[in-house]
C-alpha cells in the first residue's frame, strides 16, 4: 500500500503511521471497502499518541515494556472500547512518564471520566493530584503508624490541610531542599559513537564519584544508552573482555578507577514463596542465632538451622514452613488456605514456646521493620540484636519501614524489590571497593517523603566514594542531582539524540529540550 509492505509499517513509530493512513492514496472502490477500517485504525493510533506511546513500534514485544507502558496500552484499549458507567481503578499510570506527557495521560483520564465512568487513581504525581476532583489521604505514616483517613477533600482544601506528609510538600511546608553545593568531578567514563536502537551515533560523559541524572522524555534513549552502552560495555572492561581488544571507540575515560558494576534494577528479589525482605537482607540469619541463644532452646538443644522454614526441624511439616495449603482446582485456579495445623504460623507449637521478649520467631516475621528496629533496640547490650538492627536500619532508611519482614516477595512491587537491593549494598558499603551503581526509575511507587529517604541513601554511597546513574522524571531527584544528561528532544526516531550535558541549574538557564522547562520550575 502506497509503497509499503506490513513489515514496514510494523517497523514505524506510531507517531509516524498517524500521518501515513491519513494520506494513503486509494482507488475510489478501496476508499469504499477501507473507509471503517481507516477510521479504526486512526483513532487506536490517536489513543496510543494520547497516552504518551508515540514513539513505539507495532512489532514491540510486549515483554519488553515497562510497568506504566503496559498500563497505558490497556488504558488507550479502553478509550477504544468507548464504555460508559464503568469504574476504572488505575495503580500509578504515570510511571515511566516524563513531565512533559502527564499532561497528556490527564486528558485521556478526563475523556474517560466525561464518557460517563468514574476513575480512581493510586497515585504520587504532585500534577495529577492537582487535576483531580477528589483527593483521599491514607496515613499519616505507613505500615503500623498509617491505616488512617488523613484528609478528604479537593486540592486547595489540601493545601490548607496541616496534617500528614502529602499537605506539607504540597504547599511547601515541607521540601526536599538543592543541594547547598553540587559535588565537583575530575574522572569520568566515556561511551562513544553510540548507534543502538534510536540513538543517533552519541558519545556522552558519565562523571565518577557523583550523583549523574540520564533524563528525557519518554521513549528519548534513556534506557537504551545506560542498558545497551554503558553497563555492558563497562562490564566486558571489567571481565577483562577488552585486554586484548582495542577498545577506545567503544569505552574509555578512568575505567580503572571501577572496581564494581551493580545494576540495581526492578526485576523481584526472589519468586518463591518463601523469599522475603528479611532473608534477602541476610537479617533472618542473625534472627534464627538469637532463638537459638535463648534459655530454653539451648536445654532442649535447638540450633539455628531448627529455626528456618526452609528445612525440617521446627518448621511445621503440614504446610513445610509456608503458613497455608495449595488445593489444586481442575479447572479454575489454585486456592490458598491457611494451614489448619499452624494457622499460618509456619512453626510446630514447640518452636514457638521459645520466646525473646515475649515473641516468638512467627511473631517477629509478622512484625514490620519500623516496629523490629523498634523492638530489638530496646537490647542495646545484646550483641545479636546489634547484628539484626544493623540490617534492618537500611531498610528503614530507603523507606521500606511499612515492609513486614516475613512477607513474601512476590507480593513486593519492582520499586519496593529495587530499594530492598539498595538496602543490601548499604548493608555492606564498608566493605565494597569502587562501585559504579546504575538505578532504572527507583522513585517508582515513592511518596515525596520517601524520595527525600531515597536521597539520603544515594548520600551514603557516594560518601563512601562510589558512583551513581540514575534514569529517572523525577523533578526531586533531578533537582538534586550534580550532573545531568538530557536525551531527547523527542521520543523515538524524533530523539536519540545529547541535548544537554550539565549541572541542574546549567540545564534549567539553558532553554533546551523539556526537561529544562520543569526543572526552571522546580528550582524557582
Amino acid at each position: 500500500v502506497d509503497g509499503k509492505c506490513i513489515n514496514d509499517l510494523v517497523l514505524t513509530p506510531v507517531s509516524d503511521l498517524q500521518p501515513f493512513f491519513k494520506g494513503i492514496h486509494l482507488d475510489a472502490h478501496d476508499k469504499t471497502v477501507a473507509k471503517r477500517l481507516l477510521t479504526e485504525i486512526s483513532n487506536r493510533l490517536q489513543y496510543l499518541m494520547d497516552v504518551g506511546l508515540g514513539y513505539l513500534t507495532l512489532n514491540r514485544v510486549a515483554n519488553t515494556l515497562s510497568g506504566g507502558e503496559s498500563q497505558r496500552i490497556n488504558l488507550a484499549t479502553q478509550l477504544g472500547s468507548t464504555l460508559v458507567g464503568s469504574l476504572y481503578i488505575l495503580d500509578e499510570p504515570s510511571i515511566g512518564l516524563h513531565p512533559r506527557d502527564t499532561g497528556r495521560l490527564v486528558k485521556v483520564l478526563r475523556s474517560l471520566q466525561q464518557q460517563g465512568n468514574t476513575v480512581i487513581i493510586v497515585e504520587h504525581d504532585e500534577e495529577i493530584m492537582r487535576q483531580a476532583d477528589e483527593l483521599i489521604d491514607i496515613g499519616p505514616e505507613a505500615g503500623t503508624q498509617g491505616g488512617h483517613l488523613v484528609f478528604q477533600g479537593t486540592h486547595k482544601e489540601l493545601l490548607k490541610n496541616k496534617s500528614g506528609y502529602t499537605s506539607g510538600y504540597l504547599n511547601n511546608q515541607l521540601r526536599i531542599a538543592v543541594p547547598a553545593a553540587r559535588r565537583k568531578w575530575k574522572e569520568f567514563i566515556e561511551i562513544r559513537n553510540l548507534n543502538e536502537n534510536n540513538l543517533k551515533n552519541i558519545s556522552v560523559k558519565f562523571p565518577l564519584g557523583i550523583l549523574t541524572c540520564v533524563t528525557g522524555v519518554s521513549g528519548s534513549g534513556k534506557s537504551t544508552l545506560v542498558r545497551k552502552g554503558l553497563i555492558p560495555y563497562l562490564q566486558r572492561y571489567l571481565d577483562g573482555y577488552f585486554d586484548s581488544v582495542n577498545a577506545d571507540h567503544l569505552i574509555g575515560g578512568s575505567l580503572k578507577q571501577i572496581k564494581q558494576l551493580e545494576f540495581v534494577d526492578q526485576n523481584p528479589i526472589g519468586k518463591s514463596s518463601r523469599s522475603n525482605p528479611v532473608t534477602y537482607v541476610k537479617a533472618f540469619d542473625e534472627i534464627r542465632n538469637l532463638y537459638a541463644d535463648q534459655g530454653l532452646a539451648k536445654t532442649r538443644n535447638y540450633k539455628p538451622g531448627f529455626f528456618s522454614f526452609n528445612v525440617e526441624g521446627g518448621r511445621c511439616e503440614v504446610c513445610q514452613g509456608e503458613g497455608e495449603i495449595t488445593v489444586e482446582m481442575q479447572f479454575m485456579a489454585d486456592i490458598q488456605l491457611q494451614c489448619e495445623n499452624c494457622k499460618g504460623k509456619r512453626y510446630k507449637a514447640e518452636t514457638l514456646e521459645i520466646l525473646y521478649r515475649e515473641k516468638s520467631i512467627s511473631d517477629v516475621l509478622d512484625m514490620t521493620v519500623d516496629d523490629a528496629v523498634t523492638f530489638f533496640s530496646g537490647d542495646d547490650d545484646n550483641r545479636i540484636c546489634r547484628k539484626i538492627l544493623e540490617k534492618l536500619e537500611p531498610l528503614q532508611a530507603v523507606g521500606l519501614g511499612y515492609v513486614h519482614l516475613g512477607q513474601s516477595s512476590s507480593t513486593l512491587s519492582g520499586g519496593e524489590a529495587q530499594r530492598i537491593k539498595l538496602a543490601s549494598f548499604l548493608i555492606a558499603i564498608n566493605n565494597s571497593s569502587p562501585t559504579l551503581f546504575v538505578f532504572d526509575e527507583p522513585t517508582t511507587g515513592l511518596h515525596f517523603h520517601d524520595v527525600a529517604k531515597l536521597l539520603k541513601s544515594f548520600d551514603a554511597l557516594l560518601k563512601k566514594g562510589h558512583s551513581i546513574v540514575v534514569i529517572e522524571h523525577n523533578l526531586d531527584v533531578i533537582k538534586c542531582a550534580d550532573w545531568i544528561i538530557d536525551i531527547g528532544p523527542e521520543g523515538g526516531e524524533h530523539g536519540g539524540t545529547v541535548v544537554f550535558e550539565g549541572t541542574p541549574d546549567d540545564l534549567s538557564k539553558s532553554g533546551k529540550g523539556y526537561t529544562s522547562e520543569y526543572l526552571a520550575e522546580k528550582l524557582r
